[in-house]
């Protein structure tokens, strides 16, 4: 039996000050046509976190930021 431990992590706004999310006024937001060259901020933290060796689960865009739910194998 494989054993998981998680990391649930919260970027505010200004953190992806290159990645355009377009939210409408209930909050819902899509990361929508985004140009390539605005994706270098979520890249680098996918790489650096991918990097300790942590697996992205599941990510969710807001007004405010992104949350970023992550999983790797227990080292012990």
């Amino acid at each position: 039996m494989e054993n998981f431990e998680y990391d649930v992590t919260f970027y505010p706004q200004e953190a992806f000050s290159k990645v355009v999310a377009f939210c409408n006024e209930s909050g819902g937001c899509t990361l929508d046509k985004v140009p390539e060259s605005q994706r270098s901020a979520l890249n680098a933290v996918l790489n650096e976190k991918g990097a300790q060796g942590w697996e992205l689960v599941q990510v969710g865009f807001g007004k405010d930021g992104c949350m970023a739910i992550w999983k790797r194998r227990r080292q012990d």
